[in-house]
């Protein structure tokens, strides 16, 4: 397997705009409760008791994670995100639907995939992911056989990888870079089944705004073989 660690590194700014006085008090007080601790993770260790596990990694403002964790109560999420003001759109979704069933994680997500126990996640989601469409960055993107094996190894037997993305470059990367693999299994049998968002696949802003933009959007689900 390769060693997801030498071939990923965090890109970007950490935080963008000022924290309002409300946002920087969710950091204070909210973020503490529901973060991921440090050392070896688990479900009983995160949540308290024996529980499915999901993952999304970097999950922007938190849309889709908060409305998957609201619509699995019983499902534990942790949502990896490097970005402080994505991390705090999260807490006030967490907030305001009283979520107790997440966790958060500011950095990278890989690294507490690493402390998770192997075959431990029923799901792990990848949506719009930075395109890194320049050749010469192709290294960066997270649709690489080093993060993918480590997601590979992570997630239970039958369970689904998704990955969501409005580039044209990074939807063929990611077709070539899957067709060479055995351990997943696209699902897709017809068009329809990565070019219309499934009905429990919640929309995200980024989404919205690329199809208002005028992108085409590609929804691909892969099992564990």
């Amino acid at each position: 397997m390769n060693d997801p660690a030498t071939i990923r590194r965090l890109y970007g700014r950490a935080q963008g705009h000022k924290l309002r006085k409300g946002q920087a008090a969710l950091v204070d007080d909210l973020l503490p409760k529901v973060a991921v601790p440090e050392g070896a993770i688990d479900a009983v260790r995160l949540f308290g008791d024996e529980r499915p596990l999901r993952l999304e990694i970097g999950f922007g403002a938190g849309e889709h994670l908060a409305a998957q964790a609201a619509a699995r109560p019983d499902t534990g999420f942790i949502g990896c995100e490097p970005f402080l003001n994505g991390v705090v759109g999260a807490l006030g979704h967490i907030r305001d639907g009283s979520l107790g069933n997440v966790r958060l994680y500011m950095g990278d997500a890989l690294e507490v995939a690493e402390r998770l126990p192997d075959g431990s996640l029923d799901a792990v989601y990848l949506l719009h992911p930075d395109p890194w469409p320049k050749a010469r960055h192709a290294k960066r993107r997270m649709m690489n056989h080093g993060p993918l094996d480590l997601i590979a190894a992570k997630l239970k037997p039958g369970a689904q990888f998704r990955l969501g993305t409005d580039d044209p470059t990074y939807c063929r990367w990611s077709m070539m870079i899957m067709a060479q693999r055995s351990d997943f299994t696209w699902l897709a049998e017809r068009p329809g089944d990565f070019l219309e968002r499934p009905a429990d696949w919640p929309e995200t802003r980024y989404e919205r705004k690329a199809r208002e933009q005028g992108h085409e959007v590609w929804y691909m689900t892969f099992r564990r073989s």
